[in-house]
């Protein structure tokens, strides 16, 4: 059985982005050390799952990107979770290899707890969750979800979008590692 991972960007008041969605704060506090961190966690992934709306803003840009981080998210299968229905995405007639990953996606609607334990029942290595803060707090109510990979920058942005709000009960953490980098983010680790 195959562990699920969430890899989040996070404010020190705990938004995962502002609150019509702005994000630009991440790459404003980031540095090398902490690129290459997220870099290396991108690659323990067997597969990349989001929601749809991160996977329409996202599948577009990838294939072409020059970004450092291009390489992980074009190479490694992807899953799209939807509660609206998705066709998924037309390549086009050249389709290049990175676009054909994105187009390949595969798409689950239904029950969200189900598809995942269908997931974490396959062989491989990790499924890492990236995205949006809808889709994480559904992610996180599934209780199914290993654990927390959340990078803690230097910003405090006093309203936003939080992923841990609306819990039926309060779960406990164990801290497994933390890691800070020269622009002052830190990387914490938690486990269930």
């Amino acid at each position: 059985m195959r562990k699920l991972v969430m890899k989040m960007s996070m404010s020190l008041d705990g938004f995962v982005a502002g609150p019509n969605g702005e994000n630009d704060w991440i790459f404003k506090t980031g540095d090398a050390e902490s690129k290459a961190w997220v870099l290396g966690q991108m690659w323990e992934a067997g597969l990349i799952i989001m929601g749809r709306k991160s996977f329409e803003v996202m599948a577009p840009y990838w294939p072409t990107s020059t970004d450092v981080f291009a390489a992980p998210m074009n190479e490694i299968p992807k899953a799209v979770f939807t509660k609206k229905g998705y066709k998924g995405i037309d390549p086009g007639p050249e389709q290049s290899p990175a676009a054909a990953s994105w187009a390949n996606a595969r798409v689950f609607d239904g029950d969200l707890a189900e598809r995942i334990r269908e997931l974490k029942a396959e062989q491989g290595k990790q499924i890492t969750a990236i995205g949006g803060a809808g889709f994480m707090r559904s992610l996180i109510a599934t209780g199914l979800v290993d654990e927390f990979r959340l990078a803690i920058h230097p910003v405090v942005l006093g309203a936003g979008l939080p992923i841990f709000d609306g819990l039926a009960k309060p779960f406990y953490l164990k801290l497994i590692d933390v890691k800070a980098f020269p622009g002052g983010t830190t990387a914490h680790i938690y486990g269930i």
